[in-house]
């Protein structure tokens, strides 16, 4: 193979392709960078307080952890992840690309089409199932507040009341038209929804702690010992950090218009460790509290937003709820698709038409049928879920131990052949060999009955596999300077 850096990393080697360069997919300028400190905590602010993360994190009090094993799990999951999730932001801080882009540097100019295809279509899915979530909270909302509405929702069709279709094409639309509005009004929304969330989810388990007459039960009624608790604590933080799996992935999404390294590390400071803290902090009161008045184990705040009494505060509870479940969506499942699709179909869709696209195939998918098949969601989610982990190895070994972040950024928009990331016809055989065994056994792990008491590190397998025969395997030659001494930013957003 041609050693790619014995010839000088410059703009020349070839003109911007308009297949691989779009408004849209061009690195961000200095100008269009005004995300700060506030800006990313508010991103986990939100996603970490969303209705699927508070059903997991109860789940782990009902399968007998104490509450001093769920904070565990949680501090070590947060220091992971904010590990994980800075050296990820870094990366689009520096080069100011998205996602389908930054997976050019490992899996060529073509080949990056298949993390960005894995990782849109898990989002995908998710954004129909997130905004079905939402939609029963506002149904179970109107239906307070108009009992006569109840008779809506009765007869289905497609699995859906007519009071169900009613609810989640409202939500469908509001977060299509916020979408169509990029990036910039993204941002807006979740700087609104970040305080609106907190504030709402401390006052609720304040309530219940208030209800629960100043204390809480410590643990269930046949709490895990030992080391059954041990493995317990590792598979809870192990997941969690599954759950973010996708976020590790495409974080330079949004790091791509963070002000400056700082911000970055600061936002995550109060929005992982910090925040995510208080997050557990919630799980416990809310799950001890209702433990203690009856004995029930609670799996969602929903279940006991049912249980206010006063109208006017079930209403804001549950108008909170929805505003949170769409910020996660807009955050976690609707960026990521846009951007896959953009990078598809870079002649023919923009980010607001990928955003309608998105939501199409979210609807057309029936999400609700999804959610409530836990065959599928265990088999097909799952599956897709575990491909994230060696993606991420892959891509992380690519960056920091290969080419130790230096990157050729205008290479990034070339088909020339003499591009640093063409490869061979436009794919790296190196990443794609690392991927797929790496792959096979993280779905192996997650999906086979057998491995089912390892499945919750299936992510962190499959990611060290991926990253570990990239490196044994992959050219040397690949450790190139960037145009410059730096990431050259070429268009604003």
């Amino acid at each position: 193979m041609t050693d790619m850096c014995d010839r000088p990393a410059t703009k020349e080697t070839g003109a911007a392709s308009s297949v691989l360069y779009t408004y849209d997919l061009a690195p961000t300028k200095r100008e269009g960078r005004r995300w700060n400190a506030y800006n990313v905590f508010t991103l986990w602010a939100n996603d970490a307080h969303s209705l699927g993360n508070y059903a997991f994190a109860l789940g782990l009090f009902a399968l007998g952890l104490s509450v001093w094993g769920i904070l565990l799990a949680f501090a070590l999951a947060s220091l992971l992840l904010f590990l994980l999730l800075t050296l990820s932001g870094y990366m689009g801080h520096k080069t100011g690309v998205p996602f389908p882009v930054m997976s050019r540097i490992a899996f060529g100019i073509k080949g990056a089409k298949i993390p960005a295809l894995i990782r849109g279509a898990v989002a995908v899915a998710w954004f129909g199932i997130q905004t079905y979530l939402a939609s029963t909270v506002l149904k179970f909302l109107i239906v307070a507040i108009a009992p006569g509405l109840r008779t809506l929702d009765t007869h289905t069709v497609l699995g859906l009341s007519a009071l169900g279709w009613v609810t989640f094409l409202a939500l469908w639309g509001l977060q299509v038209l916020i979408v169509s509005y990029g990036m910039q009004v993204i941002r807006k929304y979740m700087a609104f929804a970040a305080p609106t969330t907190l504030i709402t989810m401390c006052a609720l388990a304040v309530w219940m702690f208030i209800r629960a007459d100043g204390s809480i039960s410590l643990s269930n009624a046949h709490p895990l010992t030992g080391g059954d608790m041990g493995l317990q604590i590792l598979q809870g933080a192990a997941l969690w950090v599954v759950i973010y799996g996708t976020f590790v992935l495409n974080f330079c999404d949004f790091t791509r218009s963070a002000k400056s390294r700082s911000s970055i590390v600061r936002g995550n400071v109060i929005g992982i460790p910090v925040n995510m803290l208080f997050f557990a902090l919630i799980v416990v009161v809310l799950s001890g509290a209702q433990f203690k008045l009856n004995g029930h184990i609670v799996t969602s705040p929903t279940d006991i937003v049912r249980t206010i009494p006063n109208t006017f505060l079930l209403v804001v509870a549950s108008l909170a709820l929805i505003v949170l479940t769409v910020a996660v969506n807009l955050l976690a499942n609707f960026v990521a698709p846009i951007y896959a699709l953009v990078n598809l179909f870079p002649r023919r869709l923009n980010f607001r038409r990928a955003g309608l696209v998105s939501a199409v195939i979210g609807l057309v998918i029936l999400p609700w049928n999804l959610y409530n098949s836990p065959l599928i969601v265990n088999y097909f989610l799952g599956g897709l879920g575990a491909l994230l982990g060696p993606l991420f190895g892959v891509i992380m070994a690519d960056y920091w131990l290969l080419r130790k972040s230096r990157i050729n950024v205008p290479d990034l928009y070339t088909e020339d052949p003499q591009g640093e990331y063409h490869y061979r016809r436009g794919y790296n055989p190196r990443a794609v060999w690392a991927f797929v065994p790496s792959a096979a056994i993280a779905v192996v792990l997650a999906l086979v009955p057998a491995f089912s008491a390892v499945a919750g590190f299936s992510w962190f397998v499959g990611a060290i596999a991926g990253a570990v025969l990239y490196a044994l395997i992959a050219d040397r030659t690949t450790q190139c300077r960037d145009v410059d001494g730096e990431a050259i930013a070429v268009h604003a957003e």
